[in-house]
Formats: structure tokens, sequence, C-alpha cells
């Protein structure tokens, strides 16, 4: 197993990560897994959760796929059981299911005359199911999963949960309100599950991502040709550092959260690692 940057021990710690099929929550996956924690790794799609479970394996840590959707409760309970008996009681969640959908989308930034009646996707065209979507995906996406594995927490020790927020949960991006909206939901949720917790000393945390470039952003940010697009050329003059982040520039926050010697009295904060995007005006 490769090194930590941090020295963080989870060896004993049973981790439970949801979306954790994509590009950064596989990577958390991993970043638990190198420090000792065995890994439950849940998404909709069983078959990329095994991918990287397989790679966990491989390098010598202890993971198992599930396939779960976080907007099922009763069927969340039953793969939260089926974890209790593959790997243990939880003791760190890492809230990660969530995302966006063109639904919820505007083609433009700016509503400018006509676009009402325009053969273009304004506000007004935004569908409400879609808006719906999108607001259940991350809010209950978090919520449920925190119902179903916070229970094998209580009145244990050292168990935290690390929801995944986003810098536009600070400032909401252009063209998408209901993701932007329903980011800005999971860093409050985050202060209220702490609160609500806190007796438990269970400590509730988040993390807000900046942009960074993967495969699954590739295409609002590169064109075919490998340039960058306009939307790009936005995101680098805002962001002061003048770069996209890295993946593994998240895992200094992830284990420090985690780590109880660490921040055994944080709970209720949300860090942003953004390349200072969220604290820049523009002037």
């Amino acid at each position: 197993m490769k090194a930590n940057v941090i020295n963080t021990d989870l060896n004993g710690k049973v981790a439970v990560v949801t979306g954790a099929g994509g590009v950064l929550c596989s990577y958390f996956a991993t970043v638990l897994a190198r420090a000792g924690a065995k890994v439950a790794l849940l998404d909709l799609n069983e078959e990329a959760a095994q991918q990287y479970a397989d790679e966990i394996v491989k390098e010598g840590g202890i993971a198992k796929a599930y396939k779960c959707n976080v907007l099922d409760k009763e069927i969340c309970k039953g793969v939260a059981e089926k974890v209790l008996e593959d790997l243990g009681p939880c003791d760190i969640l890492i809230n990660g299911a969530g995302g966006n959908n063109p639904r919820a989308t505007t083609d433009k930034e700016y509503y400018e005359p006509g676009d009402i009646d325009a053969d273009t996707k304004s506000f007004f065209d935004l569908d409400s199911d879609g808006v719906g979507f999108v607001f259940n995906l991350n809010f209950l996406g978090t919520l449920i999963p925190t119902q179903c594995f916070a229970a094998q927490m209580l009145g244990r020790k050292d168990c935290s949960i690390i929801n995944i927020s986003s810098m536009n949960a600070y400032t909401p991006l252009t063209k998408i309100p209901a993701y932007s909206g329903a980011k800005a939901a999971i860093s409050n949720f985050t202060q209220w599950l702490a609160v609500h917790f806190s007796r438990e000393g269970i400590r509730v945390n988040a993390i807000a991502p900046g942009f960074f470039s993967t495969k699954q952003n590739a295409k609002l940010l590169w064109n075919d040709d490998g340039t960058p697009t306009a939307r790009t050329g936005k995101i680098l003059a805002a962001t002061p550092m003048g770069r996209f982040g890295e993946t593994e520039e998240l895992e200094g926050s992830l284990l420090f959260l985690a780590n109880q010697k660490a921040a055994g009295f944080i709970t209720g904060i949300v860090i942003p690692v953004d390349g200072g995007f969220s604290a820049y005006s523009g002037v």
C-alpha cells in the first residue's frame, strides 16, 4: 500500500463511500483504504464500483462493492445491513453521491429579451421534474444514506460523516440553479447534522471541491481538439491559483477530517478546496 501524505491511521475502521463509481469518490475510497480502513463502495453502477474495489484489493486493501440507490431508503437500509455483516459497523460515511441534469440547466448565462419564446432553454423552460431530480439526488441522496449508516454509529466513539458540497454552494454558478441550490442545501444540512449529532459524538463536516478536470466534465472544459472552452477561460480567470485542482489535492482535507486526533473538536465546517475561487471577487 502507498503511504499517505498525512499520518492518519484508520486501521480497524469501516468507511462507506456513496457515489464510489465516480472519479472523485472512487479516489476517496482508495485514500481511505490506503490509510487502513475497510471500505464499502456504493454506487447505482455496481460494475464501476466493483472495478475500483478490485483495484483497492490488488493494492492490498479491503474493499467491497455494493449496488445502491441512495434515493430508496429500503434499498439503502438493506445495503447498510449487508455492509454491517460483511465489514462491520460504519465508522466513517462519505456522502459523495450527487450530480446535475440537463433538464435543470439553462442554455444561456443571462436572460435576453425574447428568450421566453425563442428556441432556447431559458429559466422559464426548466423542467420541474428535472429540478426535483437534481435536488433529490444531492439532498435526499445525502440524507437517506445518513439515516441508514449513522444508526450504526450511535453509542460508539470516533465516528464521523463527511459530506461533499461544492464551491458553488458559496456563490451559484450560471446555468445550473438547481445544482447550485442543492449543494448550498448540503452545506446547510452539514451544519444541522453537526449540531443534531453533537451529543452522540458523531462529527459532521463537508468538503467543497472547486474545479477539477475529470472525464465526467471534460466536454464542458475542453474542445475536441484539446483547446480550452470559453467556460474554462472564465473558470481559470476567476481562480486566483490559475489552474484546475488535481484529484490528489483533496486527499489532505479528507484525511484531516477523518482523523479523530487531528480533528476531534471540529464539526459543522465546510472546507473549500478551490484554489481561491470562492474567495475571489473578480477585482
